[in-house]
């Protein structure tokens, strides 16, 4: 009876390990690991006035879907700001979202916009922001929650480079790969 026992305890405790073993690997970088990196960002500064991206959307196979390029007219009151997205695919679409944002503290970011389901959370450290939130996605005449793992990497006062994993249920569905230019 011990022996059974002490196997049902082993077996609890190496699947315990190997769940933590594994979750370990998905937790992703730290944002405070680029707390020494240049340029600083600081988004009220970079995200001001108007500025172009060019981008694309990947499958999870690798394949680019659809292209686009998007014109932000940006604007800070404070620590609020709201950032007008006007996009343009690929395949003729126009879309557009509008942000609002706010700087809660040194570090940390919220934001909405009308597609967003709930509030994106933000944490900003050197160079980089890390952005997450859930998208309210139209797909074939239905609409998916997906969720958006977004970074940002300031490169030059004029130029961001931005990747985002977009997943559902935690299953990767493909990347969206953008650099903005400051005009």
């Amino acid at each position: 009876m011990m022996i059974r026992q002490w196997l049902n305890t082993a077996g609890v405790l190496l699947a315990a390990m190997a769940t933590a073993f594994a979750l370990g690997g998905c937790a992703g970088v730290d944002p405070q690991a680029y707390a020494t990196e240049k340029p600083q960002l600081d988004l009220q500064r970079y995200f001001n006035g108007t500025l172009v991206g060019h981008g694309m959307f990947q499958s999870r196979g690798g394949k680019v879907e659809r292209r686009f390029v998007v014109t932000i007219d940006a604007q800070w009151k404070g620590n609020v700001g709201v950032l007008d997205e006007r996009f343009e695919w690929s395949d003729g679409e126009k879309q557009r979202r509008v942000w609002t944002i706010t700087k809660v503290d040194a570090n940390t970011y919220t934001g909405t916009a009308d597609d967003v389901v709930g509030t994106a959370q933000g944490k900003a450290y050197g160079n980089a922001l890390y952005w997450t939130y859930t998208l309210a996605l139209p797909v074939q005449g239905r609409t998916w929650h997906v969720q958006f793992d977004d970074w940002m990497y300031l490169i030059d006062d004029q130029v961001m480079l931005n990747t985002a994993v977009m997943s559902k249920w935690g299953i990767r569905l493909g990347q969206v790969t953008l650099s903005f230019t400051r005009k």
